[in-house]
């Protein structure tokens, strides 16, 4: 006889455990379950039928993997959170006694980090399991970084600790300085949620969001406990990740720190890295400082280990020369000279020679000092222009110190960039003019020669095209070129606002285009002919009376052709809108060029119908599910189009409002 199975002893019923369940197996609260699952990586799971899952009559909402349950029932950490749990019951047991000298004895024997320093637990071993390889970790650094950057902007409050905060940003300003040394900063966009970065590390795209440096609020309804629990493993994630970047370009982790610049505001100026002490050939990577000395190891051993390496590699290459034979004389030599390619015969057809690329993104802003107003953002501006090859930026002394000069009239400066509109500021009896934070003095007497001035744009879409844009589109007080985002790749047919309007519109829309500016310029002539009064004589009425009584533009069914039928509508439009006015119905003289129009108008839309019609009569050739698909399919490029479409055209009116202003001016 077979065995009789029992109610949830197989199946997805002993697949799937509960979390009430789960938590009184591992014994642990609910904040530590919830911790654990965070840092392990194990998320609930929805079965596909909770009526079987389900072991008891009420309903569970939060079912879990009883195989990741099981394995962490061998993680480390659950020792740490029970032995914190058994120091809690002692210090609460002793204070209930009365015994407050045992529980300050139980306070001072535990590790808290508040009063030594030292970290309860350590999540180390954890990195290493959920990333075995150095490129899973750089794979996973998009939300590590985004959310860093985030609680690197927020204000301290009970929920945040100031320490969280601190550590946060020093991790980010870290992780900056790698991406100036190795100028693995690719692409930079300026968004409403924030400024979005991307970079190339080992062939991996790594793209974040930084917030800007606004004032932010502190709202109650986000549970800024579960997403300490993140910033926690993200932030030990980050320091092996800058540990591992540091070492690969022999520079030492942690950077050397100064916080009496960092107080002062430097922030990526506080940081000074040093090299390890390896005798290299080639030059190490120093951090960029604005003239500053940088620590390095002792010179007088680095001498001498230098000269000890020099002769061992004499030695090594003279025993090479001794046990090689010499090289045929018929091989060529390897060189680095680009190939050049001559016409065989004379007269023959002359090809384009190769040239060496001069210009290296990565050293885009090298050549040039800039100055950074005070109104400008100085953190991103920083950022972006040292990851590009500047290495003198100076600013005002009210942005923080770390500026290559606070002198705004330093005669090597090359690009200032302003932010404020060109307003002239009126100038008193004593000749001095009064300035405020939304007006700039810019005189041209004013302007000191031989600067180029420039709006914080210009160095994103510089940085994005790979090329030094033009500066007058970017001059003070100009109409600023559309900022598009990197990430997004125009295909065939989507609206794209660096092309004219012309290029990318459809045949049906430039005509309708020429139509409405044929109609607007006939309404404005014809607008100066007709009288603005509302007084009206008898006897027009009485013909206007008769005039709409003898029209039969309605009778559809006695019109034969389908365009008559359409220009009698269009005329009893004008004719009911004319006595509502109460003006006479005019009769607009139609020339032969819009007439022209016109007729092609009505061809484009013969022809779409024709085309409507065909393809509905192919559609019924198709598979009831292969329909359904194709409609799915049209109905996304419909709207697509449409979406385009309403772009076009409101692109077509701020040009005509700009021509028109123009016109004018």
């Amino acid at each position: 006889m077979a065995k009789i199975k029992k109610k949830g002893q197989s199946g997805n019923a002993k697949n799937y455990i509960t979390r009430t369940q789960a938590v009184k197996k591992l014994q642990l609260s609910l904040p530590d379950f919830r911790k654990l699952c965070i840092w392990k990586g194990i998320y609930p799971r929805e079965p596909r039928n909770k009526k079987k899952v389900s072991k008891s009559a009420t309903a569970s909402t939060t079912f879990y993997y009883t195989k990741d349950i099981q394995y962490l029932l061998h993680e480390p950490l659950l020792q740490k959170f029970r032995d914190q749990k058994v120091l809690e019951k002692k210090i609460s047991r002793a204070l209930g006694r009365g015994d407050v000298s045992d529980a300050a004895r139980f306070e001072r024997n535990a590790a808290r980090p508040e009063k030594t320093g030292k970290p309860r637990y350590t999540l180390n071993h954890i990195i290493r399991e959920r990333y075995p390889t150095f490129i899973d970790a750089l794979r996973d650094l998009d939300d590590c970084l985004s959310m860093l950057f985030l609680f690197a902007n927020l204000p301290s409050t009970s929920a945040v600790p100031a320490k969280m905060i601190a550590r946060c940003e020093r991790l980010c300003l870290e992780f900056q300085h790698y991406l100036i040394i190795s100028h693995s900063l690719r692409k930079s966009f300026l968004s409403i949620k924030g400024i979005y970065y991307q970079a190339n590390i080992q062939r991996e795209d790594i793209l974040w969001l930084v917030p800007y440096k606004f004032n932010q609020r502190i709202v109650g309804d986000v549970d800024f406990r579960i997403m300490g629990t993140f910033v926690e493993f993200y932030m030990t994630l980050l320091g092996f990740v800058n540990y591992r970047l540091y070492t690969s370009v022999g520079l030492k982790y942690p950077p050397k720190f100064d916080q009496l610049k960092d107080e002062q505001g430097a922030e990526l100026g506080a940081f000074s890295l040093e090299g390890v002490n390896i005798a290299t050939d080639g030059e190490a990577p120093k951090a960029i400082t604005n003239g500053e000395v940088e620590h390095g190891p002792d010179p007088k051993v680095q001498a001498e280990v230098n000269k000890l390496v020099k002769q061992l590699k004499q030695g090594e290459s003279n025993g090479d020369k001794e046990s090689e034979a010499a090289p045929a004389a018929d091989e060529e030599e390897a060189t680095d000279a680009i190939d050049k390619f001559e016409p065989v015969a004379p007269g023959g057809d002359v090809l384009p020679q190769p040239t060496q690329s001069s210009t290296d993104p990565s050293q885009l802003f090298a050549n040039f000092t800039f100055y950074l107003s005070r109104e400008t953002p100085r953190q991103p501006l920083e950022f972006i222009l040292r990851a590009f090859g500047c290495k003198r930026i100076g600013w005002d002394s009210v942005l923080g110190e770390g500026s290559f000069t606070t002198d705004e009239s330093n005669p090597s400066i090359t690009h200032h960039i302003v932010d404020r509109p060109v307003v002239q500021a009126a100038m008193n009896e004593e000749g001095d003019g009064e300035d405020n934070q939304t007006s700039q003095k810019l005189a041209p007497n004013q302007r000191y020669p031989g600067r180029i001035y420039v709006q914080p744009q210009w160095v994103w879409d510089s940085v994005n095209d790979e090329e030094l844009k033009s500066p007058e589109l970017y001059a003070p007080g100009a109409a600023l070129p559309p900022h598009l985002s990197p990430f997004v790749k125009t295909s065939s047919g989507q609206y794209d606002p660096t092309l004219p309007l012309e290029a990318q519109e459809t045949e049906a829309e430039a005509l309708d285009a020429e139509l409405e500016d044929a109609g607007e310029d006939g309404a404005d002539g014809s607008d100066e002919d007709v009288e603005n009064d509302m007084d009206v004589d008898e006897d027009e009425d009485e013909e206007d009376e008769e005039e709409v009584g003898s029209f039969g533009g309605f009778s559809g069914g006695e019109e034969e052709d389908e365009e008559e039928e359409e220009d009698a509508t269009l005329q009893r439009q004008r004719e009911l809108e004319a006595e509502l006015s109460g003006k006479k119905v005019r009769s607009k003289p139609v020339d032969a060029k819009t007439k022209g129009k016109l007729e092609a108008r009505k061809a484009l839309e013969k022809k779409a119908r024709d085309e409507a019609e065909d393809l509905e009569r192919a559609k019924g050739m198709l598979s009831k599910k292969k329909r359904k698909l194709f409609e799915q399919m049209q109905y996304t490029n419909n709207k697509k189009s449409a979406e385009d479409q309403k772009l076009r055209s409101k692109r077509r009116r701020l040009e005509k409002e700009k021509a028109k202003a123009n016109g004018k001016a």
